[in-house]
């Protein structure tokens, strides 16, 4: 019989991470581990009380699936036991993991999806004034990639600030729901102007059709109303990307069926995460081998990161880390990962 284990961790952030619906000064995580004949799989989750999480919540939700589990609950037969969300994606990474280490193949292999290789990842500038946004955007203004978190105040000022201050990055912006229809109309011409290369969720998710009427330039990404295939047909019609979060799709099992149903639909694909440690994004990192833009730099805002986390090169792109952390590894990858 299997052994699970199940607790919570909190990881302080070293700065302060600021979207538009609050701040967050640590990363809240609930980790999973499940053993069986002298090996482990572990997993993590991240509650997130948008979506109705919490720790304790999440902890229960785990609680009450440990009996199947430790009776033998296979992966698939996880997929219908839970609904998705970072209780399902903590068992879902959990199981993967612990089928790399029974079959002695890497995750991968087992996925059917190719070695993975380092990716660009963007870099997030949290929301801030204009002058300490321009500032963040200069420490990293070397980095391809910047992600900008704002909310519907000060929206020309602020993205401007940020191109003057790291002209030759790519920028995309991430609204999380903050917008009014009115106000998206209003920042769009800014937006186009300045380069602005994808706009996540401006609007509150149920109001996506407030879209039906507004003509735009820039590229849509839907996030908070996008959480599993069930979403995607309708989101099609108004929305050019969807962002696929493991803790939204509750484990990289539906985040790659997820995937290839986006694709079918004509979708582009965007793989984030939320704040978390390098347990969450070794996961993530396989499915976003297969996306358009990677916005996986949660773990970089932790004051310190689990041992043989991810690594982030001065060229932007992230390391996967050590092969014992997750699912296995390619020896190439791990041998050239930057210190």
């Amino acid at each position: 019989m299997r052994e699970v284990r199940l607790r919570h961790e909190r990881w302080p952030l070293r700065e302060p991470f600021r979207i538009s619906r609050g701040v967050k000064t640590a990363a809240e995580v609930v980790v999973a581990e499940i053993s069986e004949m002298g090996l482990t799989g572990r997993g993590e989750g991240v509650p997130y009380a948008r979506y109705g999480e919490s720790v304790e919540g999440v902890l229960a939700q785990l609680e009450s699936a440990s009996g199947a589990l430790r009776e033998g609950m296979t992966r698939a037969e996880l997929q219908a036991f839970m609904k998705a969300g970072a209780a399902r994606n903590a068992l879902d990474c959990a199981l993967w993991d612990l089928e790399a280490q029974q079959s002695a193949r890497p995750v991968w292999e087992l996925a059917c999806l190719p070695a993975p290789v380092p990716l660009v990842t963007a870099q997030t500038i949290s929301l801030d004034s204009p002058d300490k946004m321009a500032e963040a955007a200069r420490r990293h203004a070397h980095r391809p990639l910047l992600k900008l978190k704002l909310d519907g105040q000060y929206v020309a000022e602020r993205v401007a600030a940020v191109r003057a201050a790291a002209p030759t990055a790519r920028l995309i912006v991430d609204a999380n729901e903050g917008w009014t229809p009115e106000g998206l109309e209003s920042a769009l011409p800014a937006l186009e102007s300045l380069g602005i290369e994808l706009l996540e969720q401006p609007l509150p998710a149920g109001a996506d059709a407030a879209l039906d009427g507004i003509g735009r330039a820039v590229p849509l990404a839907a996030d908070e109303s996008c959480h599993t295939r069930a979403d995607l047909e309708a989101l099609s019609r108004r929305y050019d990307f969807v962002n696929v979060k493991l803790d939204k799709t509750g484990g990289l099992t539906e985040a790659l069926a997820m995937i290839t149903e986006a694709r079918r639909l004509g979708l582009g694909v965007f793989v984030g995460c939320m704040i978390c440690t390098s347990l969450s994004i070794r996961p993530a990192l396989l499915a976003a081998a297969q996306a358009d833009y990677v916005d996986l730099d949660g773990p970089l805002w932790l004051a310190q990161d689990r041992e043989g986390g991810v690594r982030l090169g001065e060229d932007g792109r992230l390391w996967p880390g050590e092969a014992g952390l997750w699912g296995g590894l390619s020896p190439r990858l791990v041998l050239q990962t930057p210190t």
